[in-house]
């Protein structure tokens, strides 16, 4: 089974990209959902923990997490040594029911892929990209998000410039859904018959 890392910064597109590898019969993991699922479930508890009074009403608050971590790195680093390794064992369970099933593509979407350095857990890494002005005009659509918020996050991620030197495959997002679709198109077509080895390693160290 060959696997894909679908990844790029905030606000490039990638819920509508990973959309369309699941419209096309890909499965995809997204590792964003998979957090939210911890953080309803088995993650809480040790967040509350650690972050005592973000636990409500057995949920982690994600908007009140968010204000004690995001200029804090040493706070940043404490959740993600919890919570990583619970998305990584969410990650592995994927995968495993996916080449169960016989899919030869499996697509696994994780926002901080490169910068977390864990890229070398895919065989390929597909990064979404769009103008910054467009970037920007989405993220500052969304809820609860202003321009300090959205400088802190950009300011843990890895410019869009890098990480489009450092994949495999980019996928224009700021042209339409049909331009990206045929990138999608394009890669699924481009992978067909090509082997993975990525998940074969993964099991050899597990």
């Amino acid at each position: 089974m060959l696997i894909i890392g679908l990844t790029g910064s905030i606000g490039m597109g990638k819920s509508a990209t990973a959309g369309m590898f699941r419209a096309r019969g890909i499965p995809v993991f997204d590792a964003d959902q998979a957090v939210h699922d911890l953080y309803a479930g088995e993650a809480a508890p040790k967040v509350e923990v650690a972050f005592p009074g973000t636990m409500k009403d057995g949920r982690i608050d994600r908007q009140e997490l968010g204000r004690r971590v995001l200029d804090n790195p040493k706070a940043m680093a404490r959740l993600e040594a919890i919570v990583h390794p619970l998305v990584q064992a969410a990650e592995d369970a994927f995968l495993a029911a996916a080449a169960e099933a016989g899919s030869s593509v499996a697509v696994i979407e994780v926002p901080l892929l490169l910068e977390s350095g864990i890229d070398d857990r895919c065989d390929l890494v597909t990064v979404v990209s769009a103008p910054a002005q467009t970037q920007r005009e989405r993220v500052l659509a969304r809820p609860g998000m202003d321009e300090q918020k959205f400088e802190a996050i950009l300011a843990r991620q890895m410019s869009d410039a890098q990480k489009r030197e450092r994949a495999h495959v980019v996928i224009p997002t700021g042209e339409g859904f049909a331009v990206a679709e045929k990138a999608v198109d394009d890669l699924l077509r481009s992978v067909a018959c090509m082997p993975g080895s990525a998940y074969a390693n993964r099991l050899a160290r597990s």
